[in-house]
């Protein structure tokens, strides 16, 4: 079972996933997404935490390459938080780690600014 908890932040808008972002569930984290987006806060990064997380295939990198390209048209900034080891394997394979941020957990996502370095790409993650 798939869920996205949806909160605000002072700082940001936290996407929290549960579970498994697969091609069954993707289309709750788009429509979490598309109604956030829409009607909520429309500046300031958003953070997917992703300490839940238990599986991620194409489909959800590719929801997260579509949340990325929405925010970034808009001039705001993704930043995923507590990725599995898996998962950052993936963006590793495909070249993704290159464009996604990834933080060690939201706390550190949250707190980042020019001057916090994201971790390095074996650094910090969950197994």
């Amino acid at each position: 079972m798939f869920s996205v908890d949806v909160r605000h932040d002072a700082r940001a808008v936290v996407f929290a996933l549960r579970g498994d972002l697969d091609f069954d569930s993707v289309v709750q984290l788009r429509d979490a997404a598309e109604k956030e987006l829409a009607g909520g806060r429309q500046e300031g990064p958003v953070v997917v935490d992703c300490s839940a997380l238990t599986f991620c295939d194409s489909s959800g990198i590719g929801a997260l390459v579509q949340l990325y390209q929405r925010l970034s048209a808009d001039g705001r900034v993704l930043r995923l938080a507590s990725v599995p080891a898996a998962t950052a394997r993936l963006f590793a394979i495909t070249g993704l780690n290159h464009l996604f941020t990834v933080y060690a957990d939201t706390p550190q996502a949250l707190a980042a600014d020019a001057a916090t370095a994201p971790i390095q790409p074996d650094e910090g993650l969950r197994t």
